[in-house]
């Protein structure tokens, strides 16, 4: 196993679970490699993608000689490898709280409205349906943050549950949801974009990005 071999991550500027990867690897200092697959055209459903990941999903990580899909379980691995600027706390409850709230987003909200859901419906619904999933979705996490949150979502150190909710808040705005009734997840949105490690990962500043939504 080559630890010295640069990671390289399959990504698609807009995948919300692509993003958690990115801001776990620009918070522990990882230098890794972007390769594109963008999804609008398809390219995750080519034969040379699917060779790689026979799902056809994005993300996918080549690290240390080892092939990833699936985010949360990247995010484990990035965390039990490179234990520095640990992303998830020491103590067993509070690890457990980070891993609720991760998976009340990674398994109860995001897969209810990305991409392939949305094209199930007819196009006139899919705004709202988006808005609903993500909302009710938020709801809950929100009344989580009610116990656990300080200047983070579980305590004052970033963790996974950070790296996993502010991409989520992406299709948030994206999709017009309502963000006031939520003033946890606002104000740990603020901070966490605050940061460097968040700040690049965000999809406008993705290589890939088209050029009139890169930002400033």
């Amino acid at each position: 196993m080559d630890q010295q071999q640069r990671p390289v991550l399959y990504t698609y500027f807009r995948s919300s679970s692509a993003a958690r990867v990115r801001i776990a690897l620009n918070y522990k200092g990882i230098d890794y490699e972007s390769r594109a697959v963008n999804i609008l055209k398809g390219e995750h459903h080519s034969a040379e993608y699917t060779c790689l990941n026979p799902g056809g999903l994005v993300p996918y990580l080549v690290i240390d000689g080892h092939e990833f899909s699936q985010s949360v379980a990247m995010l484990e691995y990035i965390e039990e490898t490179r234990p520095s600027r640990r992303l998830l706390p020491s103590d067993p409850a509070r690890r457990a709280y980070v891993r609720a709230i991760v998976g009340a987003i990674c398994c109860d909200i995001q897969p209810l409205q990305n991409l392939r859901v949305l094209k199930a419906l007819p196009e006139s619904q899919r705004a709202e349906h988006a808005a609903k999933v993500i909302s009710s979705g938020l709801a809950v996490v929100e009344q989580m943050l009610e116990k656990t949150a300080g200047l983070f979502c579980v305590g004052d150190e970033v963790s996974l549950a950070d790296c996993c909710l502010i991409p989520q808040l992406y299709n948030a705005h994206r999709y017009a949801v309502d963000l006031a009734r939520f003033p946890h997840i606002r104000a740990i949105e603020e901070r966490a974009s605050a940061l460097g490690a968040f700040r690049r990962a965000h999809w406008s500043r993705q290589y890939d990005c088209p050029k009139e939504l890169l930002a400033e």
